[in-house]
């Protein structure tokens, strides 16, 4: 599912709220929790699912049908950090958080180290569930513990080049497979008149994906505490290049997903987009006077015949902490999330991209696209899935680091300070809030 944006400080929020309360027995760093007890139960069980992705309840309605015994409710939010995890933390705080709820990867320390969350590795078909999942996405939802699952893959963002395949043939421009032959691109494109494409300062999980692609990694989680590093070799190499194209007028900087934004693509003013799956359906209703004129390649490689790819968006459904059947929440959450016919309702109805390795031989993903010019644009992104890094973690404050960065960029957008300088300033700002909530912090 595409991620949302708008995001806000209240990560910074939830975990004070939650440590003030005294939840504890989770673990800050890598050493891990026992996997709870799971038995399924002997009588009939209602469980609660919150969820923001639409048409849910349909494809839960298909669960019901087929186990009278495990009923699950459906209950519908503002995406996660528009309100649903400030909900989750406030529901967990009290005790009275819903058996199941959906998080993004991004998110999931956060709830991790305030022991939000159920080990359910011990359930019936968890622990050796990774095999079904896209490896990345399985990592993402074990931190790389031994004996430990936190949630189950939902869905997953991998990345690749959308660009306008008629532009680039009318103007003669080579479709770039380097960042180098990007930017002598964005130079030929911005002589014809456009941009080869806009830089966000507010989408900064975009910018970690093209780090996450570079091989960069922001966070670590090491027997001793988080280690926090948004200005490693591969972070500055990737800020010093966009750095260079914003100083040389090679991008836009247009509020991403706005109207205005949404018209430059429909105009034809950008010609490319590095974007996640989801990509597909944003380009389709926001321009849709250019059906037919797109294709897709893989990223840019910083090494020719490389094929590494970035991640931007995903998410799991989780086991909240203090469900009373973990159990049948995990087989729900295993069946919603591999189930060759809930896998398809949700891509239907709510457009999500499964993280299941059998997702991409769905029916929704094979063929031809007419508003991609008669390509099979799945291939390529079930290509990228493949060539994403499955080490790369993220940090338990990722709100406030997004924040504290987009504030950055906007400086640097403004000429009044670097892309480089932004990430310094929201590592600094990321530490002193761990430091702040006392989570450990090595340095």
């Amino acid at each position: 599912m595409r991620k949302h944006h708008g995001k806000t400080t209240a990560a910074v929020v939830m975990v004070s709220a939650l440590a003030l309360a005294g939840c504890s027995g989770g673990s800050n760093t890598a050493g891990g929790t026992e996997p709870a007890a799971c038995e399924p139960s002997t009588e009939p069980v209602d469980l609660t699912f919150t969820t923001w992705v639409p048409g849910m309840d349909q494809v839960v309605e298909l669960w019901n049908e087929e186990n009278p015994d495990i009923q699950v409710t459906v209950q519908t939010g503002p995406n996660g950090n528009s309100g649903t995890y400030q909900n989750f933390f406030n529901q967990l705080q009290a005790g009275n958080a819903p058996d199941l709820g959906q998080i993004e990867y991004d998110a999931l320390p956060n709830f991790r180290v305030q022991d939000g969350l159920e080990n359910i590795a011990a359930c019936e078909g968890i622990g050796d569930a990774g095999d079904q999942f896209i490896d990345w996405t399985w990592n993402q939802v074990t931190f790389g513990e031994e004996d430990a699952v936190y949630a189950i893959p939902q869905d997953s963002g991998p990345m690749a080049l959308f660009y306008r395949a008629d532009l680039f043939e009318q103007a003669g421009i080579e479709v770039p497979t380097t960042w180098e032959e990007y930017a002598t691109a964005a130079e030929q494109i911005r002589e014809e008149g456009g941009y080869i494409t806009n830089f966000p300062r507010s989408d900064v999980n975009w910018f970690a994906g093209l780090v996450w692609q570079a091989g960069g990694e922001w966070f670590s989680n090491e027997e001793d505490g988080w280690e926090v590093n948004l200005t490693g070799e591969e972070s500055t190499q990737v800020a010093e290049y966009w750095q260079g194209l914003l100083e040389d007028d090679l991008v836009s900087t247009l509020p991403s997903f706005s109207d205005e934004w949404n018209a430059s693509f429909n105009e034809g003013d950008q010609w490319t987009w590095v974007s996640a799956v989801w990509g597909t359906s944003t380009l389709q209703s926001g321009a849709p006077d250019t059906s037919g004129k797109w294709a897709v390649a893989p990223m840019p490689q910083w090494d020719a015949g490389q094929s590494a790819a970035g991640n931007w968006g995903g998410s799991s459904t989780a086991v909240l902490k203090g469900s009373d059947h973990p159990y049948e929440a995990s087989q729900f959450a295993l069946w919603l999330n591999t189930d060759p016919e809930a896998l398809a309702l949700a891509n239907e109805l709510g457009g999500l991209y499964p993280a299941a390795s059998a997702g991409s031989e769905l029916e929704a993903f094979a063929g031809e696209s007419e508003f991609f010019g008669g390509q099979a644009v799945y291939d390529v992104f079930a290509e990228a899935s493949n060539n994403v890094d499955p080490e790369f973690t993220w940090g338990p404050t990722m709100t406030q680091t997004y924040t504290d960065v987009s504030d950055g960029f906007g400086a640097a957008i403004g000429g009044e300070s670097t892309l480089s300088e932004a990430l310094q300033n929201g590592e600094t700002k990321t530490v002193d809030a761990l430091k702040a909530q006392s989570i450990p912090v090595v340095e």
